[in-house]
């Protein structure tokens, strides 16, 4: 995770962001280091962004500015947007106020425990 200034373009952060993906455990052999596939919205759509993700095995799945809605991207997308929503349901989240980027990342890995917490109390 990092966080940058609200004035920052979102895909100045997509490289950085990939590159720190951890490894996935759980297969026997080398585990993978890289996702398969990666799924954006049209701010992602730029050449040289599915040059740079095509260099790192990484095959760009992103709507294209130029098509129209109904790509069939909703689907994944809604995750990311239910997700989203969710931790603005923490009022401190929802507009960052705090100055030190420690204390967000703190509040921000509580919302995630909490979130976490309520879905698996309602499993049980």
């Amino acid at each position: 995770m990092s966080l940058t200034g609200g004035n920052r373009n979102d895909v100045t952060q997509l490289l950085p962001l990939v590159d720190r993906i951890p490894a996935v455990a759980g297969t026997v052999g080398r585990p993978q280091r890289r996702p398969d596939a990666l799924l954006a919205d049209r701010g992602y759509d730029h050449d040289k962004y599915r040059r740079l993700l095509w260099q790192r095995g990484i095959r760009p799945v992103i709507a294209e500015r130029s098509e129209p809605h109904g790509s069939g991207l909703g689907i994944f997308r809604y995750v990311v947007e239910r997700t989203i929503a969710w931790l603005h349901g923490f009022r401190r989240l929802r507009i960052r106020w705090e100055r030190r980027d420690d204390i967000h990342e703190a509040f921000l890995s509580l919302a995630t425990c909490l979130i976490t917490h309520r879905h698996v109390q309602r499993l049980c």
